[in-house]
């Protein structure tokens, strides 16, 4: 896990001041990377890279980066190749190694496949490669989006980053996208290549691009593929996901430093924690945050039931409202633009928790996403079955899940009760994007606080359609898993730069087991009426190991997800420190906020809504990146 930036003129000419940018990039991400770094350039200055270091794997000088190859190729890479054992064998002949490392494997493997090389590579990445001989700069993200790569292009000059901050002292200015501030309103995370600064673009996941010959060009060499094997059955698919799931933690414990665990006290961090401790003793420590300030939001009960059930030693921190004014503004900066909901907090506290014992931690994240575990997606699936039974197309084959095996998990809901008011109060039997975006739209909860003919909602509906209704990657009609992609495809991305950004700002590695794309791809393969065995979510993945987790555990129907006692803090603690945020002359000529509605709106807000969420980190953002943009900006002046 590093940190990577990097600039190629795009017609070969000298980069003035290249080297003082590389350094000036460099130093803005250096909590990604604080075991060392170095700067490369060549081409008579048109092209630089520059890499800070956290050394996992090789941890001697010879695993430093940039890297050169025999051939000239040198690359700057962030993120761990976990089959780089097996590629190594594979590639040996043709390749005298020099190092022990993963990222020497990039090179040897681009030696021998070329751009194809990302179909060989398992794990999590984001690199650029320069190739001497074609004179062209290869870069590529891994298929999920675990770890980042933005991108701007300023005076002909392609710069890259894996933090957008390091992009900012050579923007000529810090604007706002229209387009993507649109996308954060009705979201809460970009669902496009756009990000909240204008001209700054994030390179999707499982893209590659290429700078070459005065052009920029951009393809997808993954994508998910929800093609169902009707002849895979439950027993079967139980022990396959066993299989995979277990092959992956092993390949997620290669490091020459121990690794711990986030323990959340949901299935997923449980799961991994508890698999990972088995395979080695020295895997033992695990990390919580808990808030008992307020009744409803400590989980740290089902975390304790999981470290002791394993043996390992669990370090928590106990999170109040003094802890989230202390640190928000730093969590801001370190997310680069806000996504995702109030989590980023508690995580950013847990992650500084488990850097002070060690470098690399493994994470649950992934598994609603995979398996199916979000609760909207039974609000959705549920409204399909009422207009199925209206229209006698029960019996059609296109609902796998009952309504018989639904009803008795409804007591899941329970806590999504206004949502499920403002879903069915108008539109319903709408056709299906129509319905998932309404599920998923945050916009109509902003209607008194957000000016919204300032902003294209128009565009955010285009976006979200177009890639919800691509039908070229699911071969049957199955609402579920149409649902379930586009949070893959768009949600997951957004929740990893939360892992990716809250855990580096410490120095430390975050690794994600169930993103590993065997894994991933199998239960793509798997159909409905098993992946939702009795209509219960994520029971594929419940099942597979209920023979490990704590009943407990498995049974357990109030898990929240981080949640944090924002309503509590607001009325009390933290009033005067929102209000002061409103107060502010800037936040009142933003033009799309109304100030007076956000403070005046406060107290109507759910217990779990993440509007004023949303809307102190947006006017922080605002405050830290575009209001002292020049503070940034200067440091290359």
């Amino acid at each position: 896990m590093c940190g990577i930036v990097g600039a190629r003129h795009m017609h070969a000419r000298p980069i003035e001041g290249l080297e003082r940018k590389l350094e000036v990039m460099s130093h803005l991400i250096r909590h990604r990377g604080p075991d060392g770094h170095g700067e490369w350039s060549a081409d008579n200055g048109s092209v630089g890279l520059a890499h800070r270091r956290l050394a996992i794997i090789d941890l001697k000088k010879t695993g430093a980066q940039p890297m050169r190859g025999p051939s000239g190729a040198t690359v700057s890479y962030n993120g761990e190749i976990y089959n780089y054992v097996e590629l190594r064998d594979a590639l040996k002949e043709g390749w005298n190694f020099q190092s022990a490392t993963d990222t020497e494997t990039i090179l040897a493997g681009y030696e021998r496949f070329g751009e194809d090389v990302v179909d060989h590579l398992r794990g999590m990445f984001a690199f650029a490669l320069w190739d001497e001989k074609k004179q062209s700069l290869f870069c590529a993200r891994d298929r999920f989006g675990i770890k980042p790569f933005y991108y701007t292009v300023v005076d002909s000059v392609f710069y890259f980053a894996s933090e957008i901050k390091a992009l900012v002292p050579v923007l000529k200015s810090v604007d706002v996208d229209q387009k993507a501030l649109a996308e954060y309103l009705t979201f809460q995370y970009p669902i496009t290549d756009r990000t909240l600064f204008a001209g700054v673009h994030q390179l999707l996941p499982g893209h590659a691009l290429t700078v070459s010959g005065g052009e920029i060009k951009i393809r997808k060499y993954w994508d998910l593929h929800y093609t169902h094997d009707h002849s895979i059955t439950a027993d079967a698919a139980r022990g396959r996901v066993r299989e995979l799931l277990d092959d992956s933690v092993d390949i997620h414990l290669r490091a020459d430093v121990p690794i711990g665990a986030y323990l959340s006290g949901g299935v997923d961090s449980s799961l991994i924690a508890l698999l990972a401790a088995e395979k080695s003793p020295v895997n033992n420590l695990a990390f919580h945050g808990k808030f008992t300030c307020y009744p409803g939001y400590d989980e740290s009960h089902h975390a304790e039931v999981v470290a002791q059930q394993v043996g390992m030693t669990l370090h928590q921190i106990d999170i109040g409202a003094q802890d989230f004014e202390d640190t928000l503004s730093k969590v801001i900066y370190h997310l680069d633009h806000p996504v995702a909901g109030p989590g980023s907090f508690p995580q950013y506290m847990v992650s500084h928790l488990a850097s002070q014992h060690l470098k690399v931690v493994l994470g649950g994240q992934g598994g609603d996403e995979i398996f199916g575990g979000y609760a909207r997606y039974m609000v959705g699936y549920l409204e399909r079955l009422i207009g199925a039974a209206l229209d006698g197309e029960l019996d059609n084959g296109d609902y796998a899940v009952s309504f018989e095996s639904v009803i008795p998990n409804l007591g899941l809901l329970r806590e999504y009760k206004p949502l499920m008011q403002q879903f069915m109060s108008s539109g319903m039997f709408e056709s299906l994007d129509r319905r998932f975006y309404c599920l998923i739209d945050r916009s109509a909860d902003l209607a008194d606080e957000v000016d919204w003919s300032q902003l294209d909602n128009e565009h955010a509906f285009t976006a979200f359609a177009e890639v919800y209704n691509d039908r070229e990657v699911i071969s049957e009609r199955a609402h579920l898993n149409t649902m379930a992609r586009f949070d893959f495809k768009r949600l997951l991305p957004a929740l990893l730069q939360v892992e990716d950004r809250m855990s580096m700002a410490h120095g430390l590695e975050s690794r994600v087991p169930l993103l590993d794309h065997p894994l991933v791809e199998y239960v793509a393969t798997t159909p409905p009426e098993v992946k939702f065995e009795g209509g219960r979510l994520k029971q594929l993945l419940r099942s597979s190991y209920s023979d490990k987790l704590p009943s407990s555990l498995l049974e357990r129907r109030d898990k929240m997800g981080f949640p944090v006692p924002l309503k509590e803090w607001y009325r009390d603690e933290l009033n005067t420190f929102v209000k002061d945020i409103f107060h502010s002359q800037s936040v009142r000529e933003r033009g799309f906020m109304n100030a007076d509605a956000v403070l005046k709106n406060f107290d109507k807000s759910s217990r779990f809504s993440r509007k004023t969420w949303g809307l102190i980190s947006l006017e922080l953002w605002h405050q830290i990146f575009v209001d002292d943009a020049h503070n940034i900006r200067k440091m290359v002046a």
